[in-house]
C-alpha cells in the first residue's frame, strides 16, 4: 500500500497537529457562522444593562439641538418592552418598527350614544352622531376594500372640468345661477370681469346692524351691493373665503357720505377695510400697478384745492359745515346704468367704472388669483349681464396633487419609545390639503416635534365626496401624520374629532399635556409647552384664551336654541383655536364617553369647558388665561395666531426661523 506524498513529506507528530489545527479551524468556521445573525439579532451585550453599549465605539455625535431636531427618533414598539425574570424593564437597542395608526381607537357604539337620548337637549346631536357614524363606517369598509377605489376609477375616466377661455351671462342666466358666477379655473394674470347693472332706489333700513335708530327717529334710507370674487372650491361647508369684497354705498354709512369700501375675508375673519371716501389717496400711499389705492371725486367749493380727511373731519367735529360740490359724480347713483371692470394685475385688483379708473385693490398674503374659483353680486342692483375673459384653461392649484408636496422632508417622524411630554391633536377637514401642507411645512417642523419630543397629528373625519376621501387615504399613507376618526364630518359633531384627540393623548402617545388646535392655527411649540411648565409639581390644568361668564346667542347665524342649552351662561372655556389641557382631565374625557356619561355639545370648546368643570368637582384644576393663544388674527409674540391662511403660515414660519421672532403676517 502506497502512502501519500503528504504523509511521506511531514513526520507522523507533525501530521497529527496538522489535523488537529484543521478541526479547529472548521469548529470555529461552524460557531461564527451561527453567532454572527444572532449577535446582529440581540445586540453584542447579553444582559440589559447599557454598560456593554457604552464601551463600543460611537460612530458619530450629535453636536446641536438643531441637529438632533432632524435626527429620526426611535420607532415605538407594538408591544411592551420585555421584562426580566425579575419584572424590571430589559433595555435594548432594537428598534422595532410599527404599522402607522391611520384610525382613532376611539370606541363608537351604535349604543354610545343612547344613553342620554330623553334628555331634551342633546338628544338630537346624539342622533346626528349615530348616523354620522353609521355612515361612515359603511364608508371606511369600502375604502379599505378598495371597492370605493375601483368604482371611482371607472366612474372619472374621459372625465375633465371644462375650463372656457371666456363666457357670459345675461342677467336672467345670472339670476338663475343664485347671482354666482363660476370660474372653473380661477382668474390669471389680466383676467378682467364685466358686470352691467343698475342700482336700486334707496329703501328703508332698520336692521341694527346698519342703522342705530332711538324711538321717534326716521328710518335710514340706504342702497348698496356686493360685489366678491370668492374661492368657492377652497373649503367646502364653511362660509367662502372672499378674496376681494368690494361693496359701494350709495347713501353712505356710519360716516354720512356715499363711501366704497372694500376687503378680505377668510373663514369669517376680516382683515382691514379699505376705504374711499372721496379723497384721492396720498401721494406718499404706496400705488398699485402705478395706480393710486382711491380716486377723488369731492372738492372743496371756495378755491377748488384738496382737502384733507384730517381737515374735513375736524369741521365736523366742531360743528362748521361747508358745503361740498361734486367734481366727479360718485360713480354709482340710483336707477342709473353703471359698466364695472374689475382686471387683474401684477400687484392688485384695478376697478374701472364707465370707462374710468375708480380703485385699486393690492393682493394680501394668502390669497392667490386662481383662488378666485367664482364671482357674486348681491344687494340692491339689478344685474343686466356678467362677462368674464382673458381666463386660464388649465386646472386651477386647488386640486390636492397641485398641494400635497410628496417630500420626504415633510414626513411625520416616528413615534417615539414611552411617554412625550405634549401631544398636538390639530382639527382638519377632508378636503384642507393646503392648510395640512402649509402646517407640516411650517411649525411641524419645530426641532421639538422633529426629535419627536412633542408630537402632532391631524385629526379628519371622513368627507361627503369620495373623491376627497380617496385622495385623503394617499394623504394618510405617504406622510403619517394623520387620525381617521370614521364618522361623516359634520360642523356640529367636531366635538367628537375632541375626544378622539383626548384618546390618542393617553393611549397610543401617552402624554403629560394634550394640545387641541385648528388647521389654520400656527403653533408657537416651545412657548406653549413654556407656559404649561409654568404650573408647578403634578397640578391639573387647563390653559387658554379664557371666556368668563359668556352668554348663548339666541338669534342670528350661530344661535344656540335653549333646547341644544338651557342654561343662561356657559361654563368658563378656553376658545377652540387652542389650549392645553394635563392629562388627567383627558383620561375623565375619554372615561365618560366610553361609559356613556359624557354630555355633547356641537360647541366643541364650551363642551371642553363643561367637562374640566365637571371633572373640577372632584380635582382642583388650575385656569390659566392668556390672550397670546389668540382668537382672532394674531398679535406679536403670540402662543398661537388663528386664521391664518397657506401662505400666512409659511410667511409666520419664515419670520420665525430668519428674524428670531414671533411676528404676524397681517397683509390680508
Amino acid at each position: 500500500m502506497k502512502r501519500g506524498k503528504v504523509d511521506s513529506m511531514l513526520p507522523p507528530s507533525r501530521l497529527g497537529m496538522v489535523q488537529i489545527l484543521i478541526g479547529a479551524v472548521f469548529v470555529y468556521l461552524l460557531f461564527i457562522t451561527f453567532e454572527i445573525p444572532h449577535v446582529l439579532k440581540y445586540g453584542f451585550g447579553s444582559s440589559g444593562s447599557d454598560d456593554s453599549l457604552d464601551a463600543l465605539p460611537r460612530t458619530f455625535m450629535l453636536e446641536s439641538e438643531e441637529e438632533m431636531g432632524e435626527r429620526d427618533a426611535p420607532s415605538r414598539p407594538t408591544e411592551d418592552p420585555f421584562r426580566d425574570s425579575g419584572g424590571s424593564p430589559s433595555r435594548t437597542p432594537q428598534r422595532r418598527t410599527h404599522e402607522v395608526k391611520k384610525v382613532s381607537g376611539l370606541v363608537f357604539k351604535d349604543t354610545l350614544f343612547d344613553a342620554n337620548v330623553s334628555r331634551d337637549q342633546v338628544s338630537e346631536l346624539h342622533k346626528a352622531a349615530r348616523n354620522a357614524w353609521t355612515a361612515g363606517k359603511k364608508l371606511w369598509a369600502e375604502l379599505e376594500s378598495g371597492k370605493l377605489e375601483f368604482g371611482l376609477k371607472n366612474k372619472s375616466e374621459n372625465r375633465s372640468e371644462p375650463c372656457p377661455h371666456s363666457f357670459i351671462l345675461s342677467g336672467s342666466e345670472f339670476g338663475a345661477r343664485k347671482r354666482v358666477m363660476v370660474l372653473p379655473c380661477g382668474m390669471t394674470l389680466w383676467s378682467h370681469i364685466t358686470v352691467v347693472g343698475t342700482p336700486k332706489w334707496a329703501h328703508s333700513e332698520y336692521d341694527p346692524k346698519i342703522s342705530m335708530l332711538k324711538e321717534g327717529d326716521e328710518a335710514v334710507m340706504v342702497s348698496q351691493f356686493m360685489m366678491e370674487l370668492q374661492g368657492l372650491k377652497n373649503v367646502e361647508g364653511e362660509d367662502p373665503p372672499r378674496i376681494l369684497h368690494f361693496n359701494p354705498r350709495l347713501k353712505g354709512d356710519w360716516s354720512g357720505k356715499p363711501v366704497i369700501e372694500q376687503n378680505t375675508c377668510y373663514r369669517m375673519q376680516w382683515g382691514s377695510a379699505l376705504r374711499c371716501e372721496g379723497w384721492k389717496s396720498r401721494a406718499d400711499e404706496d400705488t398699485v400697478d402705478g395706480q393710486v389705492k382711491c380716486e377723488k371725486w369731492i372738492r372743496d367749493d371756495d378755491d377748488h384745492s384738496e382737502e384733507s380727511k384730517a381737515t374735513w373731519w375736524l369741521n365736523r367735529l366742531i360743528g362748521r359745515t361747508k358745503k361740498v360740490t361734486i367734481d366727479w359724480p360718485y360713480p354709482f347713483a340710483e336707477g342709473k346704468l353703471f359698466v364695472l371692470t374689475v382686471s387683474a394685475g401684477l400687484e392688485g385688483y384695478h376697478i374701472n367704472v364707465d370707462g374710468r379708473h375708480l380703485t385699486s385693490f393690492p393682493y394680501r398674503t394668502g390669497f392667490a388669483l386662481e383662488d378666485a374659483t367664482g364671482l357674486s353680486v348681491n344687494g340692491d342692483i339689478d344685474v343686466h349681464s356678467v362677462l368674464a375673459a382673458s381666463l386660464p384653461t388649465s386646472h386651477p392649484s386647488f386640486a390636492p396633487s397641485m398641494h400635497l408636496e410628496m417630500v420626504t422632508r415633510w414626513k411625520a417622524p416616528s413615534l417615539p419609545y414611552g411617554h412625550v411630554e405634549l401631544f398636538i391633536g390639530i382639527l382638519s377637514a377632508g378636503n384642507h390639503f393646503a392648510e395640512r401642507m402649509a402646517v407640516r411645512k411650517s411649525w411641524m417642523q419645530h426641532k421639538l416635534i422633529k426629535s419627536s419630543r412633542v408630537v402632532a397629528r391631524f385629526f379628519v373625519a371622513l368627507h361627503g365626496r369620495n373623491e376627497v376621501n380617496m385622495e385623503l387615504m394617499k394623504e394618510v399613507g405617504y406622510f403619517g401624520d394623520i387620525v381617521i376618526v370614521p364618522y361623516m364630518d359634520n360642523y356640529d359633531l367636531v366635538v367628537l374629532k375632541t375626544v378622539a384627540i383626548c384618546e390618542y393623548g393617553i393611549r397610543t402617545v401617552p402624554a403629560k399635556y394634550i394640545m387641541k388646535c385648528d388647521d389654520d392655527t400656527f403653533v408657537r411649540v416651545d412657548a406653549v409647552l413654556k407656559e404649561a411648565r409654568k404650573v408647578h409639581g403634578h397640578r391639573s390644568l387647563y390653559i387658554g384664551n379664557m371666556n368668563y361668564h359668556h352668554k348663548p346667542l339666541r338669534h342670528g347665524k350661530w344661535a344656540v336654541t335653549y333646547e341644544e342649552w338651557p342654561e343662561e351662561d356657559y361654563p368658563s372655556y378656553a376658545n377652540g383655536p387652542g389650549y392645553v389641557l394635563s392629562s388627567d382631565i383627558a383620561k375623565f374625557v375619554v372615561s365618560d364617553f366610553e361609559k356613556h356619561k359624557l354630555r355633547l355639545f356641537k360647541m366643541e370648546d364650551v363642551s371642553m369647558g363643561m367637562w374640566v368643570e365637571q371633572f373640577n368637582n372632584s380635582k382642583p384644576v388650575e385656569y390659566v388665561h392668556s390672550l397670546k393663544f389668540c382668537q382672532f388674527g394674531c398679535i406679536d409674540d403670540y402662543y398661537t395666531a388663528h386664521y391664518q391662511s397657506p401662505r400666512q403660515m409659511i410667511c409666520m414660519w419664515d419670520k420665525l426661523q430668519h428674524q428670531g421672532k414671533p411676528q404676524c403676517c397681517n397683509m390680508r
